[in-house]
Protein backbone atom coordinates (compact mmCIF):
# COMPACT_ATOMS: atom_id res chain seq x y z
CA UNK A 1 0.00 0.00 0.00
CA UNK A 2 1.45 3.37 -1.00
CA UNK A 3 0.63 6.35 1.24
CA UNK A 4 -1.20 9.21 -0.44
CA UNK A 5 0.71 12.53 -0.48
CA UNK A 6 -1.00 15.40 1.36
CA UNK A 7 -2.82 18.16 -0.49
CA UNK A 8 -3.53 21.74 0.64
CA UNK A 9 -7.30 21.29 0.73
CA UNK A 10 -7.08 18.50 3.29
CA UNK A 11 -8.93 16.01 1.08
CA UNK A 12 -6.08 13.50 1.30
CA UNK A 13 -6.16 13.73 5.08
CA UNK A 14 -9.85 12.83 5.06
CA UNK A 15 -9.21 9.97 2.65
CA UNK A 16 -6.33 8.72 4.79
CA UNK A 17 -8.49 8.63 7.91
CA UNK A 18 -11.21 6.82 6.01
CA UNK A 19 -8.65 4.29 4.77
CA UNK A 20 -7.56 3.63 8.35
CA UNK A 21 -10.92 2.01 9.01
CA UNK A 22 -9.89 -1.05 7.01
CA UNK A 23 -7.66 -2.22 9.85
CA UNK A 24 -8.70 -4.34 12.80
CA UNK A 25 -6.35 -2.15 14.83
CA UNK A 26 -8.33 1.01 14.02
CA UNK A 27 -11.59 -0.67 14.96
CA UNK A 28 -10.15 -2.10 18.18
CA UNK A 29 -8.72 1.24 19.27
CA UNK A 30 -12.02 3.01 18.65
CA UNK A 31 -14.12 0.25 20.22
CA UNK A 32 -12.56 0.79 23.64
CA UNK A 33 -15.14 3.25 25.02
CA UNK A 34 -18.00 0.91 24.08
CA UNK A 35 -16.14 -2.10 25.43
CA UNK A 36 -15.61 -0.45 28.82
CA UNK A 37 -19.26 0.58 29.06
CA UNK A 38 -20.53 -2.90 28.21
CA UNK A 39 -18.00 -4.62 30.48
CA UNK A 40 -18.84 -2.58 33.60
CA UNK A 41 -22.06 -4.39 34.66
CA UNK A 42 -20.55 -7.81 33.91
CA UNK A 43 -17.41 -6.94 35.85
CA UNK A 44 -19.46 -5.60 38.75
CA UNK A 45 -21.31 -8.91 39.00
CA UNK A 46 -18.04 -10.76 39.55
CA UNK A 47 -16.30 -8.22 41.75
CA UNK A 48 -18.22 -8.89 44.94
CA UNK A 49 -17.13 -12.53 45.24
CA UNK A 50 -13.64 -11.79 43.95
CA UNK A 51 -12.99 -8.96 46.40
CA UNK A 52 -14.38 -11.03 49.27
CA UNK A 53 -11.86 -13.77 48.40
CA UNK A 54 -9.03 -11.21 48.29
CA UNK A 55 -10.00 -9.70 51.62
CA UNK A 56 -10.33 -13.06 53.33
CA UNK A 57 -6.95 -14.29 52.03
CA UNK A 58 -5.09 -11.20 53.34
CA UNK A 59 -2.19 -11.68 50.95
CA UNK A 60 1.15 -10.41 52.22
CA UNK A 61 2.25 -9.67 48.66
CA UNK A 62 0.64 -9.37 45.24
CA UNK A 63 2.76 -9.95 42.14
CA UNK A 64 1.56 -8.64 38.79
CA UNK A 65 3.01 -10.85 36.05
CA UNK A 66 2.99 -10.63 32.28
CA UNK A 67 5.28 -10.18 29.29
CA UNK A 68 5.64 -7.11 27.08
CA UNK A 69 2.52 -4.95 27.25
CA UNK A 70 1.06 -7.25 29.91
CA UNK A 71 4.15 -6.62 32.05
CA UNK A 72 3.68 -2.86 31.69
CA UNK A 73 0.14 -3.20 33.06
CA UNK A 74 1.74 -4.57 36.22
CA UNK A 75 4.29 -1.77 36.42
CA UNK A 76 1.62 0.92 36.23
CA UNK A 77 -0.60 -0.91 38.72
CA UNK A 78 2.11 -1.57 41.30
CA UNK A 79 3.23 2.05 41.30
CA UNK A 80 -0.31 3.36 41.70
CA UNK A 81 -1.44 0.82 44.30
CA UNK A 82 1.66 1.07 46.48
CA UNK A 83 1.15 4.81 46.66
CA UNK A 84 -2.50 4.24 47.63
CA UNK A 85 -1.49 1.83 50.38
CA UNK A 86 1.28 4.04 51.79
CA UNK A 87 1.66 4.52 55.53
CA UNK A 88 -0.14 7.49 57.15
CA UNK A 89 3.04 9.57 56.85
CA UNK A 90 2.88 8.97 53.12
CA UNK A 91 5.86 6.67 52.61
CA UNK A 92 5.22 3.29 51.02
CA UNK A 93 8.87 2.22 50.84
CA UNK A 94 10.30 -1.22 50.27
CA UNK A 95 9.17 -2.51 53.64
CA UNK A 96 5.52 -1.70 53.09
CA UNK A 97 5.28 -2.09 49.31
CA UNK A 98 2.71 -4.83 48.96
CA UNK A 99 2.43 -4.83 45.19
CA UNK A 100 5.20 -5.90 42.84
CA UNK A 101 5.51 -5.97 39.06
CA UNK A 102 7.41 -9.08 37.99
CA UNK A 103 7.79 -9.78 34.28
CA UNK A 104 7.15 -13.39 33.37
CA UNK A 105 10.22 -13.17 31.12
CA UNK A 106 12.29 -12.73 34.31
CA UNK A 107 10.41 -15.32 36.32
CA UNK A 108 10.65 -18.07 33.70
CA UNK A 109 14.36 -17.50 33.09
CA UNK A 110 15.25 -17.53 36.81
CA UNK A 111 12.39 -19.19 38.70
CA UNK A 112 14.45 -19.98 41.79
CA UNK A 113 15.53 -16.37 42.06
CA UNK A 114 11.94 -15.53 42.99
CA UNK A 115 10.36 -18.78 44.19
CA UNK A 116 9.56 -19.96 46.72
CA UNK A 117 9.00 -16.49 48.14
CA UNK A 118 10.01 -15.79 51.72
CA UNK A 119 6.99 -13.82 52.87
CA UNK A 120 5.23 -13.27 56.20
CA UNK A 121 1.93 -14.37 54.68
CA UNK A 122 0.20 -15.72 51.56
CA UNK A 123 1.30 -14.74 48.06
CA UNK A 124 -1.06 -13.85 45.22
CA UNK A 125 0.25 -14.05 41.64
CA UNK A 126 -1.85 -12.11 39.13
CA UNK A 127 -1.18 -13.19 35.55
CA UNK A 128 -2.16 -10.97 32.62
CA UNK A 129 -2.40 -12.36 29.10
CA UNK A 130 -4.29 -11.34 25.99
CA UNK A 131 -4.17 -14.84 24.52
CA UNK A 132 -3.22 -16.60 27.73
CA UNK A 133 -1.09 -18.91 25.60
CA UNK A 134 2.28 -17.16 25.31
CA UNK A 135 5.36 -19.20 26.13
CA UNK A 136 6.08 -17.18 29.26
CA UNK A 137 2.51 -17.48 30.52
CA UNK A 138 2.83 -21.25 30.31
CA UNK A 139 6.30 -21.19 31.84
CA UNK A 140 5.06 -19.11 34.77
CA UNK A 141 2.30 -21.62 35.47
CA UNK A 142 4.88 -24.42 35.37
CA UNK A 143 7.16 -22.56 37.80
CA UNK A 144 4.32 -21.90 40.23
CA UNK A 145 3.16 -25.53 40.05
CA UNK A 146 6.67 -26.73 40.86
CA UNK A 147 7.93 -24.15 43.34
CA UNK A 148 4.93 -22.33 44.84
CA UNK A 149 1.83 -24.58 44.67
CA UNK A 150 0.50 -22.89 47.79
CA UNK A 151 0.42 -19.44 46.14
CA UNK A 152 -3.00 -18.11 45.19
CA UNK A 153 -3.52 -17.10 41.58
CA UNK A 154 -5.71 -14.65 39.73
CA UNK A 155 -5.73 -14.93 35.94
CA UNK A 156 -6.93 -11.93 33.94
CA UNK A 157 -7.15 -12.80 30.26
CA UNK A 158 -8.98 -11.92 27.05
CA UNK A 159 -9.19 -15.44 25.62
CA UNK A 160 -11.73 -17.86 27.07
CA UNK A 161 -9.98 -20.73 25.27
CA UNK A 162 -6.45 -19.94 26.45
CA UNK A 163 -4.36 -21.65 29.09
CA UNK A 164 -4.85 -18.83 31.60
CA UNK A 165 -8.61 -19.35 31.34
CA UNK A 166 -8.66 -23.16 31.36
CA UNK A 167 -5.62 -24.60 33.09
CA UNK A 168 -6.24 -26.05 36.56
CA UNK A 169 -3.83 -25.70 39.48
CA UNK A 170 -2.47 -28.47 41.70
CA UNK A 171 -3.24 -26.58 44.92
CA UNK A 172 -3.35 -25.99 47.79
CA UNK A 173 -3.30 -22.42 46.48
CA UNK A 174 -6.60 -21.12 45.14
CA UNK A 175 -7.39 -19.87 41.64
CA UNK A 176 -9.79 -17.25 40.37
CA UNK A 177 -10.16 -16.30 36.71
CA UNK A 178 -11.46 -13.12 35.13
CA UNK A 179 -12.16 -13.55 31.41
CA UNK A 180 -12.70 -10.27 29.61
CA UNK A 181 -15.13 -9.75 26.71
CA UNK A 182 -14.21 -11.48 23.47
CA UNK A 183 -13.82 -8.09 21.75
CA UNK A 184 -10.72 -7.42 23.84
CA UNK A 185 -8.85 -10.37 22.30
CA UNK A 186 -7.41 -8.04 19.67
CA UNK A 187 -7.14 -9.45 16.17
CA UNK A 188 -4.45 -6.89 15.35
CA UNK A 189 -0.80 -7.39 16.21
CA UNK A 190 -0.69 -4.64 18.83
CA UNK A 191 -2.37 -4.91 22.21
CA UNK A 192 -4.86 -2.03 22.42
CA UNK A 193 -8.28 -2.85 23.86
CA UNK A 194 -6.76 -5.81 25.70
CA UNK A 195 -4.21 -3.56 27.43
CA UNK A 196 -6.63 -0.91 28.65
CA UNK A 197 -9.43 -3.29 29.66
CA UNK A 198 -7.12 -5.59 31.62
CA UNK A 199 -5.68 -2.54 33.38
CA UNK A 200 -9.13 -1.20 34.29
CA UNK A 201 -10.30 -4.64 35.44
CA UNK A 202 -7.30 -5.02 37.76
CA UNK A 203 -7.86 -1.54 39.16
CA UNK A 204 -11.45 -2.51 39.91
CA UNK A 205 -10.18 -5.54 41.83
CA UNK A 206 -7.42 -3.90 43.85
CA UNK A 207 -8.07 -0.16 44.19
CA UNK A 208 -9.98 0.02 47.46
CA UNK A 209 -10.69 3.75 47.13
CA UNK A 210 -11.65 4.53 43.53
CA UNK A 211 -12.57 8.17 42.82
CA UNK A 212 -16.15 7.14 41.98
CA UNK A 213 -18.28 3.99 42.08
CA UNK A 214 -17.46 1.72 39.16
CA UNK A 215 -20.91 2.21 37.63
CA UNK A 216 -20.11 5.91 37.25
CA UNK A 217 -16.37 5.75 36.72
CA UNK A 218 -16.12 3.43 33.70
CA UNK A 219 -18.80 5.27 31.69
CA UNK A 220 -17.11 8.57 32.51
CA UNK A 221 -13.75 7.23 31.35
CA UNK A 222 -15.46 5.87 28.23
CA UNK A 223 -16.86 9.32 27.45
CA UNK A 224 -13.42 10.85 27.97
CA UNK A 225 -11.80 8.24 25.73
CA UNK A 226 -14.34 8.90 22.98
CA UNK A 227 -13.53 12.61 23.14
CA UNK A 228 -9.78 11.94 22.96
CA UNK A 229 -10.17 9.62 19.97
CA UNK A 230 -12.35 12.16 18.22
CA UNK A 231 -9.70 14.88 18.66
CA UNK A 232 -6.60 12.87 17.75
CA UNK A 233 -7.05 12.80 13.93
CA UNK A 234 -6.75 16.58 13.77
CA UNK A 235 -3.64 16.43 15.94
CA UNK A 236 -2.10 13.68 13.79
CA UNK A 237 -2.66 15.75 10.64
CA UNK A 238 -0.72 18.76 11.92
CA UNK A 239 2.39 19.44 9.79
CA UNK A 240 4.61 19.36 12.89
CA UNK A 241 3.29 15.96 13.99
CA UNK A 242 4.49 13.83 11.10
CA UNK A 243 6.28 10.58 11.78
CA UNK A 244 9.59 11.25 13.56
CA UNK A 245 12.70 9.17 13.07
CA UNK A 246 12.96 8.78 16.83
CA UNK A 247 10.26 8.94 19.51
CA UNK A 248 10.72 9.22 23.26
CA UNK A 249 8.05 8.74 25.93
CA UNK A 250 8.62 10.02 29.47
CA UNK A 251 6.47 9.54 32.57
CA UNK A 252 6.74 9.52 36.34
CA UNK A 253 5.26 7.06 38.83
CA UNK A 254 2.45 4.98 37.27
CA UNK A 255 2.97 6.87 34.00
CA UNK A 256 6.40 5.26 33.62
CA UNK A 257 4.65 1.97 32.77
CA UNK A 258 2.49 3.80 30.24
CA UNK A 259 5.61 5.42 28.76
CA UNK A 260 7.09 1.94 28.24
CA UNK A 261 3.87 0.74 26.63
CA UNK A 262 3.73 3.84 24.41
CA UNK A 263 7.29 3.36 23.20
CA UNK A 264 6.56 -0.29 22.46
CA UNK A 265 3.41 0.56 20.47
CA UNK A 266 5.30 2.90 18.16
CA UNK A 267 8.22 0.49 17.78
CA UNK A 268 5.90 -2.43 16.97
CA UNK A 269 3.53 -0.74 14.56
CA UNK A 270 6.34 1.01 12.67
CA UNK A 271 8.10 -2.37 12.36
CA UNK A 272 11.11 -0.81 14.03
CA UNK A 273 11.39 2.05 11.53
CA UNK A 274 10.81 4.56 14.35
CA UNK A 275 13.46 4.06 17.01
CA UNK A 276 11.92 4.53 20.45
CA UNK A 277 13.02 5.11 24.00
CA UNK A 278 11.26 5.48 27.34
CA UNK A 279 12.32 6.76 30.74
CA UNK A 280 11.21 8.59 33.83
CA UNK A 281 11.04 12.37 33.63
CA UNK A 282 14.00 12.92 35.93
CA UNK A 283 15.95 9.84 34.86
CA UNK A 284 16.01 10.99 31.24
CA UNK A 285 18.73 13.58 31.85
CA UNK A 286 21.10 11.00 33.32
CA UNK A 287 22.44 9.74 30.02
CA UNK A 288 19.40 8.61 27.98
CA UNK A 289 18.82 12.17 26.76
CA UNK A 290 21.76 11.55 24.41
CA UNK A 291 19.19 9.77 22.22
CA UNK A 292 17.63 13.13 21.24
CA UNK A 293 18.68 14.70 17.96
CA UNK A 294 17.09 17.01 15.41
CA UNK A 295 14.80 14.20 14.21
CA UNK A 296 13.41 13.18 17.61
CA UNK A 297 10.07 13.96 19.21
CA UNK A 298 9.87 13.72 22.99
CA UNK A 299 6.41 12.95 24.37
CA UNK A 300 6.01 13.93 28.01
CA UNK A 301 3.15 12.24 29.86
CA UNK A 302 2.31 15.01 32.31
CA UNK A 303 1.15 13.93 35.75
CA UNK A 304 -2.02 15.17 37.38
CA UNK A 305 -0.08 15.49 40.64
CA UNK A 306 0.90 19.19 40.94
CA UNK A 307 4.30 18.44 42.47
CA UNK A 308 5.27 15.80 39.92
CA UNK A 309 3.92 17.96 37.12
CA UNK A 310 6.58 20.62 37.77
CA UNK A 311 9.32 18.17 36.86
CA UNK A 312 7.43 16.97 33.80
CA UNK A 313 6.98 20.49 32.46
CA UNK A 314 10.56 21.46 33.29
CA UNK A 315 12.02 18.73 31.10
CA UNK A 316 9.58 19.59 28.31
CA UNK A 317 10.63 23.23 28.43
CA UNK A 318 14.32 22.30 28.49
CA UNK A 319 14.02 20.21 25.34
CA UNK A 320 12.01 22.93 23.60
CA UNK A 321 14.79 25.42 24.31
CA UNK A 322 17.44 23.07 22.97
CA UNK A 323 15.68 21.47 19.98
CA UNK A 324 12.73 23.71 19.15
CA UNK A 325 9.03 23.67 19.98
CA UNK A 326 8.24 20.86 17.52
CA UNK A 327 10.58 18.49 19.39
CA UNK A 328 8.17 18.12 22.31
CA UNK A 329 4.56 17.00 22.74
CA UNK A 330 2.96 17.14 26.18
CA UNK A 331 -0.01 14.91 27.01
CA UNK A 332 -2.05 15.35 30.17
CA UNK A 333 -4.53 17.44 32.16
CA UNK A 334 -5.93 20.76 31.03
CA UNK A 335 -4.52 22.43 34.16
CA UNK A 336 -1.01 21.86 32.76
CA UNK A 337 -1.91 23.47 29.40
CA UNK A 338 -0.80 20.32 27.60
CA UNK A 339 -0.65 20.04 23.84
CA UNK A 340 -2.99 17.05 23.98
CA UNK A 341 -5.53 17.45 26.80
CA UNK A 342 -6.97 14.38 28.50
CA UNK A 343 -10.35 14.81 30.21
CA UNK A 344 -10.61 13.39 33.75
CA UNK A 345 -6.82 13.01 33.89
CA UNK A 346 -7.07 13.90 37.58
CA UNK A 347 -8.32 10.38 38.31
CA UNK A 348 -4.83 9.10 39.14
CA UNK A 349 -4.37 5.46 38.14
CA UNK A 350 -7.72 5.22 36.41
CA UNK A 351 -6.81 7.84 33.81
CA UNK A 352 -3.74 5.86 32.74
CA UNK A 353 -5.82 4.27 29.99
CA UNK A 354 -6.40 7.70 28.44
CA UNK A 355 -2.66 8.33 28.15
CA UNK A 356 -2.29 4.96 26.44
CA UNK A 357 -4.76 5.99 23.73
CA UNK A 358 -2.41 8.65 22.39
CA UNK A 359 0.39 6.28 21.43
CA UNK A 360 -2.07 3.67 20.16
CA UNK A 361 -3.55 6.14 17.71
CA UNK A 362 -0.33 7.82 16.61
CA UNK A 363 1.46 4.50 16.12
CA UNK A 364 -1.41 3.24 13.96
CA UNK A 365 -1.50 6.51 12.00
CA UNK A 366 2.24 6.45 11.29
CA UNK A 367 2.20 2.75 10.41
CA UNK A 368 -0.54 3.29 7.84
CA UNK A 369 1.25 6.33 6.38
CA UNK A 370 4.35 4.17 5.90
CA UNK A 371 2.34 1.74 3.80
CA UNK A 372 2.64 -1.08 6.32
CA UNK A 373 0.05 -3.71 7.12
CA UNK A 374 -1.05 -2.16 10.40
CA UNK A 375 -2.54 -5.42 11.64
CA UNK A 376 0.66 -7.34 10.91
CA UNK A 377 3.66 -5.04 10.41
CA UNK A 378 6.07 -7.98 10.43
CA UNK A 379 5.18 -9.77 7.21
CA UNK A 380 8.54 -11.56 7.36
CA UNK A 381 7.49 -13.29 10.58
CA UNK A 382 10.21 -11.64 12.67
CA UNK A 383 7.58 -11.05 15.34
CA UNK A 384 4.18 -12.68 15.77
CA UNK A 385 0.99 -11.64 17.52
CA UNK A 386 1.34 -14.38 20.16
CA UNK A 387 4.94 -15.03 21.14
CA UNK A 388 5.88 -18.60 20.31
CA UNK A 389 8.97 -20.61 19.52
CA UNK A 390 10.42 -20.19 23.01
CA UNK A 391 11.76 -23.49 24.30
CA UNK A 392 10.50 -24.04 27.85
CA UNK A 393 12.92 -26.05 29.98
CA UNK A 394 11.89 -28.02 33.07
CA UNK A 395 12.02 -26.04 36.30
CA UNK A 396 15.32 -27.00 37.93
CA UNK A 397 15.18 -29.27 40.95
CA UNK A 398 16.40 -27.96 44.29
Amino acid sequence: MTPTPPTPDGSCAAEAHTALRQWHTWREIHAQPAVWRAWEPRLAQQLSALQAWLQQARHAAVWFCGAGSSAFIGEALASHLNARSATPCGRAGAATARYRALATTDLVAQPRHFLPADLPGPLLVVSFGRSGNSSESLGTLDALDALAPDADRLHITCNAAGALALRAVPGPGGLRTLVLPAQTDDAGFAMTSSFTTMLLSALACFDTAPPQPLAQLLPRLADAAANVLQALPAWADRPDQGRPERAVFLGSGPLLGIARESALKVLELSAGAVATQWDSTLGFRHGPKAFVNAHTRVHVLVSADPHTRRYDLDVAQEIRRQFGAAAVCTIGPAAAQCDVVLPTAEHAGWSLVLYALFAQYMAMHWSHAMGLNVDNPFASGNLTRVVSGVTLYPVPAD
